[in-house]
């Protein structure tokens, strides 16, 4: 199954839909780990990296055999497997070996197809592949092949004289090939970009022709993995194109947006999703369920995230109870996502406040008398105890109790700073977890932030000049 190019958002609908029912997740290391995240509970996720040498270009040769045996292994106890590969498995991803290999155990299989680099390198540099007037063929290429071959599969005067040209895995060898190129006839000047880091924060777009790219991509220290697009079609045009991938538009703003929520599409301005916060559960759930088993003392249940909904419900359900429990309690939702989440388990929030934030929630608690009423709040163990201290304020008894922890991921990428406009922090744990991840926010990189507990965080953090 492919997984498509870096940005999680690009796996199509079907795959998703099999990789959250898989048990075991056979992946290659290059798979954001974001889509891995969507395994369901209890999978066996393997990363290819595991079973031998990691590398762009010459692959893991001597790890193919031992990814074939794990996967034969594993469908025959039984498990529904999934390898997961990057951009499309039929592209340059050694999808005939292993197909052998399920075929000679005599294992039913299913491709599922993904997005390969090449045509999302294309959109992220706002460009056609093929154009009528002057490309009306595009040729995928491999920039290194097997060095056990012996002899070139390649014919580089064919493919010369052909329209586009994409090349994978060539960083090592665009020296080479360029030369070759043209030494088989391609003018000098032909049009070339390279695109590197395809649909992650890190991307990069290099433009320039067959006689200095080379040069270009030393000058930019270019690593894998890149996709190198060579012809008229790789010319930069006067279209002008507001592409998720792209980072720079003439539209609109791209933003680098550091919550959890789900992505917001159709806005002003454009958005790169990378959560700077993690959500898991805790080691030891006792004292919350104590608090879980006498809930009908309380007046008012707050949630003041939607995973304090998901959290609180799913104790609810492993103590013996369900929503029943929580008659005649009333709710209280911080805003729309929260709301939505409570109105997916079929309960409506009694108080949601317009202005989405802590504030906005005790402007409404204001208009209600809270005197000795009880307030039971989940809430992470990052909270900001801004909430409970104004809802004592107004006179209610507040219980507040962690009901998950919020924590830095692992592994955050490195930003290429030139694609973006602003970052816009969504809490304070997204504004601490920045500071530690990547220190300070570029000049040119406006902030903003939701809420003024946030607001307050980034001045503290002094993440900007």
């Amino acid at each position: 199954m492919g997984a498509g190019p870096g940005d999680p958002g690009l796996i199509t609908r079907r795959g998703l839909e099999i990789l959250r029912q898989a048990d075991v997740v056979i992946h290659d290391y290059l798979v954001d780990k974001r889509i891995l995240a969507e395994a369901r509970e209890g999978a066996e996720v393997i990363c290819c990296d595991q079973l031998g040498k990691k590398r762009y270009s010459d692959g893991f040769a001597e790890a193919v055999d031992r990814i074939n045996r794990l996967m034969v292994q594993k469908t025959k106890e039984g498990k529904r497997v999934v390898r997961l590969k990057n951009g499309d498995p039929a592209v340059f991803s050694r999808l005939s070996q292993e197909l052998e290999a399920l075929s000679e155990n005599g294992l039913a299989f299913e491709v599922v197809p993904g997005i390969t680099a090449g045509s999302a390198a294309a959109a992220a540099a706002g460009i056609p592949l093929t154009v009528r007037r002057f490309g009306s063929s595009v040729v995928f290429v491999t920039g290194h092949e097997d060095p056990e071959k012996g002899k070139s599969a390649l014919d580089w005067e064919k493919i010369a004289s052909g329209g586009t040209i994409v090349l994978y895995m060539a960083v090592e060898n665009i020296a080479g090939i360029s030369a070759g190129l043209a030494k088989a006839g391609k003018p000098i000047k032909t049009p070339v970009l390279y695109v590197s880091g395809v649909g992650d924060a890190n991307q990069k777009i290099v433009r320039g022709d067959l006689g200095n790219i080379t040069a270009k991509a030393k000058k930019e220290g270019l690593s894998p993995p890149a996709v190198f697009i060579i012809g008229k079609a790789a010319k930069r045009t006067k279209i002008k194109v507001v592409a998720r991938l792209t980072g720079r538009c003439c539209r609109q703003t791209l933003s680098l947006f550091t919550g959890l929520s789900p992505e917001r599409f159709f806005l002003e301005n454009s958005y790169f999703h990378l959560p700077l916060i993690k959500i898991e559960p805790l080691e030891d759930y006792r004292e919350f369920d104590c608090h879980l088993q006498r809930i009908k003392e309380f007046d008012w249940l707050v949630f003041s995230s939607r995973f304090g909904v998901e959290f609180f419900f799913k104790r609810l359900t492993e103590i013996g109870y369900d929503a029943r429990k929580l008659e005649p309690l009333k709710i209280a939702a911080i805003g729309n996502s929260t709301r939505k989440q409570l109105l997916n388990l079929g309960i409506r929030a009694d108080l949601v406040p317009e202005n989405e934030s802590s504030e906005g929630l005790l402007k409404e608690f204001k208009k209600i008398n809270l005197k000795n009423k009880r307030i039971f709040l989940p809430r992470s163990d990052l909270s900001d105890k801004g909430l409970a201290q104004g809802l004592e304020k107004m006179g209610a008894r507040v219980v507040s109790s962690v009901a998950y922890r919020n924590v830095i991921p692992e592994d955050l990428p490195e930003i290429n700073w030139k694609r973006f406009d602003e970052v816009l922090f969504t809490s304070p744990s997204t504004v601490r977890n920045f500071k530690k991840r990547y220190g300070r926010v570029p000049k040119h990189v406006r902030v903003e932030s939701i809420g003024k507990v946030t607001a307050k965080e980034v001045k503290r953090c002094q993440i900007k000049d």
